[in-house]
């Protein structure tokens, strides 16, 4: 017996689109140049505070707490480049909530008005770095957090006559974090989706999918591909015209996508060829599932699939779904 199908989930496209995004959000697929940029902004940090604790701007700096911000800096921005690509997403977020605190606890230390509005740059800095890497809501939080910490040391410091330019860079922090989160978001969404259908394009569902196929080879779940060929396509855009034509693939994908579960991936491989992961589906699933797909639509179209086994690479298992296809082609059946 396959594995039991969840029901699809409501919801469309824009559903299933959420789903690949929240995936690509840490830019999994490149998780080096996250760490590597946080990495600089700790170790640029850590040798602004060496410098100021080696050369003191005034005799009240806290030169230990300076000291210790330089050591955490720069021990922490050389371990985090070390380990690179190989850090999860749950520690980026720690490091930067730490670096929160500490910018917090900096600005408890400043005591003057100057000190604490200088930290503003600082705060700018982390609030873009989060906009830019996490979720929207990851980084409006970490923006909240990384403001709460900073007037809270601010206002435990007591200096006088910092609440107006302390509002200003509260307000460019919020301001600059939200822009760059919305614009950061509608990059990614461009960079990972076909514009026609609205369903992954090619470079972003082999992503996610070779992140599925290790972690079944790690899990032993059944992972199971499907590559779908629509039948006499061409034959539409000739007869109809290439509007007809789109607007059959919007069609078919829209009801495809709204029976997908929401670890399944459906994604454009070309012009009228698209291809399914289907986690925790063996290859009897598949093609009981493919059923469902087949009655969402009566335009014909053609199907291959192949099971994941042990030691294959993405190109091993779609090269098995596209001979199975054309042997499904040479039999006659069709969905």
């Amino acid at each position: 017996m396959p594995p039991a199908r969840r029901p699809p989930r409501p919801g469309g496209i824009a559903c299933r689109l959420s789903v690949v995004h929240a995936k690509m959000v840490l830019m999994r697929g490149d998780r080096a140049t996250p760490a590597a940029l946080l990495a600089v902004l700790y170790g640029v940090s850590g040798l602004l505070c060496l410098a100021t604790a080696l050369r003191p701007m005034r005799p009240g700096t806290p030169v230990g707490l300076v000291a210790v911000l330089a050591v955490i800096g720069l021990g922490g921005g050389s371990a985090i480049w070390f380990l690179g690509a190989r850090l999860r997403p749950w520690a980026l977020h720690a490091a930067v909530g730490l670096m929160s605190v500490l910018i917090g606890v900096l600005a408890w230390r400043s005591v003057t008005a100057v000190g604490i509005v200088g930290l503003g740059p600082v705060l700018i800095a982390v609030a873009l770095y989060a906009a830019h890497f996490f979720a929207l809501r990851a980084a409006r939080l970490h923006a909240v957090l990384l403001v709460v910490a900073a007037s809270a040391g601010a206002v435990a410091a007591r200096p006088s006559g910092f609440v107006q330019p302390w509002l200003a860079v509260v307000v460019s922090v919020l301001a600059l974090a939200e822009a760059q989160g919305r614009l950061a978001r509608t990059l990614r969404t461009a960079a990972a989706t076909d514009p026609l259908t609205g369903v992954a394009n090619r470079r972003a569902w082999e992503a996610e999918a070779e992140r599925n196929l290790a972690r079944a080879a790690r899990t032993g779940e059944p992972l199971s591909f499907a590559i779908l060929d629509l039948d006499d396509f061409k034959e539409v855009n000739d007869r109809d015209g290439h509007p007809a034509g789109d607007l059959l693939l919007r069609d078919l994908t829209a009801g495809w996508t709204r029976r997908l579960r929401r670890a399944d991936l459906l994604g454009r491989y070309g012009g009228d060829e698209f291809v399914l992961c289907l986690p925790a589906t063996d290859e009897s699933g598949t093609w009981e599932f493919l059923a469902q797909l087949d009655a969402t639509n009566e335009f014909a179209w053609s199907a291959g699939v192949a099971t994941a086994r042990p030691g294959d690479t993405l190109a091993d298992v779609l090269a098995r779904a596209d001979a199975d296809l054309y042997q499904q082609k040479r039999s006659g059946r069709r969905r």
